[in-house]
């Protein structure tokens, strides 16, 4: 049994490792030097926001984000309204789609009518939720080469995400598309590979490194093996999750600079039950706005 003087020293100890802040840690200036050209625009979800389009535009407008990244509504009138508010409060705008089908006929009619629509639109960008995991690679390569039809006709960039369930599900996966479509352009939200592979990708280092020479958008969510979103970011128990994608995000980040390209991040920590809450209640355990405009005032200060 320890002494009275070695349990204060452990308490002492506990209590400090508690008060650790990995976001803190990583809140530091990434020393590149940027090329002309490099720009860094970070976006903000509506995500579970339970509020009017008015009333998120202008939080989102507040809290510092550039603009917005929206789920494309279907009704028209939603759409207006949601434009009026954008337009009001001068956020710029990038709208993620993706087909819910099984059947990959239907899928593909569906993704290719409504990414038709999104990019009349003209958002910034496009993000995919692309097809289904289980389409055969031959499959998933006919909606790519849609994609990449559309965004060399409208000048708008379509980027598929990296996302359990989807074309892009697994990190092998996606270097077998990649080898096989030169065009392949990718938004990364790395987390969920974490679950998928139950592990932080340190025995796909060559796979990892070959997907981050392809990426041009960001969805910046801290995953870890057991789950695509740890509870607290700002948790000193998820350090090594927090700093595994920060290294990550940082080669992205070191690429377009160096090569005077823009970069565009969504701060995309989600609310229940992607959040995690107390059972039978399901509050949740933290504050999903809080933490994203955390997450992107970190991003601001290390990258910008």
């Amino acid at each position: 049994m320890p002494s009275r003087r070695d349990f204060l020293s452990i308490t002492t100890a506990a209590g400090a490792t508690l008060i650790m802040n990995p976001l803190e840690t990583l809140a530091t200036p990434l020393r590149v030097k940027a090329a002309p050209g490099f720009s860094l625009t970070i976006m903000a979800t509506n995500w579970g926001f339970p509020g009017t389009w008015d009333e998120y535009c202008a939080k989102a407008k507040a809290a510092g984000y550039d603009g917005c990244e929206i789920w494309w509504p279907t009704d028209q009138k939603d759409r207006e309204k949601m434009f009026e508010a954008l337009s009001k409060h001068g956020l710029k705008f990038g709208f993620l789609w993706g087909s819910g089908e099984a059947d990959f006929k239907k899928n593909q009619s569906q993704f290719e009518a409504a990414l038709n629509d999104i990019a009349k639109a003209k958002p910034i960008y496009i993000n995919c939720h692309s097809g289904k995991d289980f389409f055969t690679a031959d499959q998933k390569l006919e909606i790519i080469a849609f994609t990449t039809k559309l965004s060399q006709s409208s000048g708008i960039p379509v980027y598929h995400e990296t996302h359990r369930g989807r074309a892009l599900y697994s990190a092998p996966v996606t270097r077998e598309l990649i080898e096989r479509n030169k065009d392949l352009r990718i938004t990364l939200d790395i987390s969920h590979w974490c679950n998928v592979h139950e592990s932080l990708l340190g025995d796909q280092a060559e796979t990892i490194s070959t997907v981050l020479g392809r990426v041009d958008h960001i969805h910046a969510r801290v995953g870890h093996p057991e789950g695509p979103q740890v509870s607290e970011p700002r948790a000193p128990e998820f350090d090594g999750a927090v700093k595994a994608h920060f290294a990550w995000w940082d080669t992205v980040v070191a690429t377009k600079k160096k090569e005077g390209k823009a970069l565009t991040v969504l701060t995309e920590f989600g609310p229940p039950d992607y959040m995690w809450t107390t059972p039978y209640t399901r509050q949740p355990l933290a504050d999903q706005w809080d933490i994203n405009v955390h997450m992107m005032n970190t991003f601001r200060k290390r990258y910008l």
